[in-house]
């Protein structure tokens, strides 16, 4: 009787042994795809975000521009003469120009690219964190079935070493401002 219930013990020690390792293998491999579809996210979000924000800032830069060339040219109409006409002309364009100050009070296109520039570095920092993440994962599996006894349970049901899988080479292109800028 003794026999009986301690190979009963070891046939359960043995059962938990192996659920344990399956569900741990499950675990790993699960984390494989939550940091693939983490740094997915990341590229999604590069891509939508960056593109965006340069447009937006090309936008200022050019309200800028026309603000700063409206006030050149009421300068200019001051300095060239002295008529009652220009004088007119002029007080119409400086009440533009004032309604647009007053609607945006700093004019300054440099805190705008700073922000651009901020962003774009946080979201590369992100990929880079995500592609930590995801070699870790893969390490932490692949070392998880080579070695027993996940070798030997990981074979028995089906689990095979994950490939590394490499970027694309229009992935490991980091977008290039002076082409978004031009478009």
């Amino acid at each position: 009787m003794t026999v009986f219930i301690l190979s009963i013990a070891i046939i359960v020690i043995i059962l938990i042994s192996v659920i344990s390792v399956y569900n741990s293998l499950n675990t790993k491999r699960n984390q494989i795809q939550n940091a693939f579809s983490s740094l997915d996210a990341l590229f999604i979000k590069r891509s939508d975000l960056i593109p965006n924000l340069v447009t937006i800032v090309k936008q200022y830069t050019n309200y800028e521009k026309g603000v700063l060339e409206k006030i050149t040219q009421l300068r200019e109409l001051k300095s060239s003469t002295t008529e009652y006409s220009a004088d007119s002309e002029a007080s119409q364009m400086m009440k533009q120009i004032m309604l647009q100050v007053e609607n945006y009070p700093e004019l300054k296109a440099d805190s705008q690219f700073s922000n651009l520039q901020y962003i774009w570095s946080e979201s590369e920092e992100q990929i880079a964190a995500g592609r930590r993440y995801l070699s870790a994962s893969i390490t932490d599996y692949n070392n998880s079935i080579s070695t027993f006894p996940g070798n030997f349970i990981g074979s028995k049901f089906g689990f095979t070493k994950h490939e590394w899988q490499m970027a694309a080479e229009a992935q490991r292109q980091n977008p290039n401002a002076e082409d978004l800028f031009n478009k």
